[in-house]
């Protein structure tokens, strides 16, 4: 008896179940057939009782030259279903609305409880509403300052290691099967036509940078630590103990204060200038065969730049390798002998050594125009390394601080970082990055160039910016947002009493 019950109870839930879904199939149908079309820019509505093609036919004979979509209002009481990017739902609590071009439909919606409303819309006086409110994404309020690296270990990696060997493996497995590696310009030896335009530029602006900021430091006063790379720009040196170097533990950590001149603020990166840098390597005994020059100048010699008296091999046909082994390049070719020796003053505008003699201070109401002058092409220089860089390949060191611009290190044994002896002085190579080619070089942000000196107990306080930025900024130049963050210019510095009391 049970289970002829249970049977009977079973037939009569489908039996309701087909009845409800053909009344919704009816009144979809009914729904279809009654549409409401209004054109947002006559505001003229209608209703047409006549199929979808024929209403839209009707629509656009009423509105020839208006854009008409179509557009379905779902009226769904318990719809959950989240917003569909793709399709243009956007979804409320009560009411699914969805817009979409005619005739192109979307399929399975909701289920249950829909009532279906169509009408035609102009699309350029659609109505705006349940759509997504993007914030703008603006510069972070605070940020950390950077980091100092150990000198006990080596720089990380810019690429990660397992990339690397991945790429390694790859190499390797075509060398095997005997195929070519793919080379493109400039790691075949051919210049980047694209990057030609930005060698120049960044080449003209490093040497107004030199200029300008030589200009500025007869006014700006600039002080280095003798015995480490601190610098600081204000009237006196600051107070803070930071110090890391020789004998700092006897001076308790406090700088030893000097003038500076443009080589503090503007760190000289130098490198070996190369004729061909897919020749022969530079090896120990020969490192005095080769002229060292800025490391930014010789950057943009190989990505196109012609300077007199330092040439460079252009090849008109691509390198060959299989592996990393070079199968064709063109054969050696010797640098082209000058008729004079070679003249050292032909860099002297791309030098910063003695920069601050070679030009005169600044009227004072030129101050600030200089200043912008500076800052503009520090930007400049820093954004046109950085796509040289992507191309061009700079190799590092990861102990210490040298920079070879070229496909491969040179072989010179010169390193005397971490464990230099177990490598025998040679320099442990990889990848560059910006910082290590055009450094930053921070320094302690001061607001009162010529108010009391920073001190230690305040230091979490502080904020930081380039050596360059902060010296342009005290000459009334505009600084770029995104220097702002690391210079923390909203927090309020307490007293040293007060200090004392923060967590």
């Amino acid at each position: 008896m049970g289970g002829g019950n249970a049977q009977k109870s079973k037939m009569a839930r489908e039996k309701n179940l087909e009845k409800n879904k053909a009344a919704k199939g009816s009144q979809l149908e009914a729904n279809k057939k009654a549409m409401n079309i209004q054109c947002k820019v006559c505001m003229q509505t209608f209703i047409c009782t006549t199929t979808e093609v024929k209403c839209r036919e009707h629509a656009e004979a009423k509105h020839p030259k208006h854009d008409l979509i179509f557009v379905m209002e779902v009226a769904a009481p318990y719809c959950n279903t989240s917003l569909c990017t793709r399709s243009g739902v956007a979804l409320s609590h009560n009411q699914c609305t969805q817009i979409y071009e005619y005739p192109v439909k979307h399929g399975r919606l909701h289920s249950d409880g829909l009532v279906l409303s169509p009408r035609f819309l102009c699309w350029n006086q659609s109505p705006k509403r349940n759509r997504p409110i993007r914030k703008k994404e603006g510069i972070p309020q605070n940020v950390d300052l950077p980091p100092i690296l150990p000198k006990d270990k080596k720089k990380p990696y810019p690429i990660p290691l397992k990339e690397i060997l991945k790429r390694g493996r790859a190499d390797k497995k075509l060398a095997q099967l005997g195929i070519e590696k793919p080379l493109e310009p400039p790691k075949n030896g051919l210049l980047v036509p694209e990057l030609i335009p930005v060698a120049h530029e960044v080449l003209d602006a490093w040497k107004n940078l030199i200029r300008g900021l030589a200009q500025l430091l007869h006014v700006i006063p600039v002080y280095a630590c003798s015995e480490c790379s601190e610098v600081h720009v204000a009237s006196a040196g600051h107070e803070i103990r930071d110090c890391r170097g020789p004998n700092s533990r006897k001076r308790r950590s406090i700088h030893s204060w000097v003038k500076g001149s443009v080589s503090d603020v503007l760190i000289p990166i130098e490198s070996y200038h190369l004729f061909d840098p897919f020749g022969p390597r530079i090896k120990h005994k020969t490192r005095f065969d080769y002229e060292r020059i800025p490391a930014i100048v010789e950057l943009c010699i190989q990505a196109g730049v012609d300077l007199p008296g330092y040439p460079s091999r252009r090849r008109t046909k691509p390198i060959r390798a299989i592996g990393k082994k070079l199968i064709d390049r063109g054969g050696f070719l010797q640098e082209p002998e000058t008729s004079h020796p070679r003249d050292s003053s032909l860099l002297l505008d791309y030098d910063t050594s003695g920069a601050l003699l070679r030009f005169p201070p600044p009227e004072p109401s030129a101050l600030p125009r200089v200043a912008q002058e500076t800052m503009d092409a520090y930007e400049t220089v820093a954004e046109g390394v950085k796509k040289l860089m992507e191309k061009y390949s700079v190799k590092a060191c990861g102990y210490c601080p040298e920079v070879h611009v070229g496909p491969w290190g040179h072989n010179a044994k010169l390193c005397g970082e971490f464990k230099h002896q177990w490598r025998d002085g040679k320099h442990g190579w990889q990848d560059a990055i910006v910082d290590e080619v055009f450094p930053s070089n921070y320094v302690w942000h001061v607001r009162d160039p010529i108010g009391p000196p920073l001190r230690t107990v305040l230091k979490q306080f502080y904020g930081k910016a380039p050596a360059v930025v902060e010296v342009c900024m005290q000459a009334g130049a505009q600084i770029p947002e995104k220097y702002e963050p690391m210079m923390r210019l909203d927090i309020v510095l307490p007293d040293c009493e007060e200090a004392r009391l923060v967590a």
